[in-house]
């Protein structure tokens, strides 16, 4: 499972011209689902998320959790996450998780992240043609994966 974190001021999703979920501080959650993904992948990224010290504290430090700023999270699913560019220059995506396997691993990652900030999290659709607006506060941008946890 990989995720793209973006610490940002204000984010929304918007499908078919209608804004679907919107965040004002916190994170956009960019998630990517491969076949190889369980609930193990899902609670290791949830726990690193909830705790991941990026958000400045009163001297400008990055020492603050999302729920020290009393932020919020939204995600977005992007199987794009998995592209395989190693040939040609048109991107493969057989290893992103097909629907029937990632949809009920995006709905769960989304329900262990509720419980773990105690908050309802918006969402866009899962498949959906989605535009995602955001202002990048920072710019902040980490990158993690659950297989490499780096």
């Amino acid at each position: 499972m990989r995720v793209v974190l973006q610490r940002v001021s204000e984010a929304s999703v918007t499908i078919d011209g209608l804004v679907h979920g919107a965040i004002g501080h916190g994170l956009l959650i960019l998630l990517g689902i491969t076949v190889e993904d369980t609930q193990e992948d899902i609670d290791w990224l949830v726990n690193k998320i909830a705790g991941m010290r990026i958000f400045s504290d009163s001297e400008g430090k990055m020492n603050l959790n999302i729920n020290g700023i009393g932020g919020n999270a939204l995600v977005i699913s992007q199987f794009t996450l998995y592209a395989s560019t190693k040939k040609g220059n048109r991107p493969s995506f057989i290893n992103a998780a097909r629907p029937e396997v990632a949809i009920p691993l995006y709905e769960s990652f989304v329900s262990t992240l509720s419980r773990k900030l105690d908050k309802t999290i918006p969402t866009g659709i899962f498949g959906a043609d989605m535009q995602v607006a955001l202002v990048n506060d920072g710019p902040v941008t980490i990158v993690m994966d659950s297989k490499k946890k780096e």
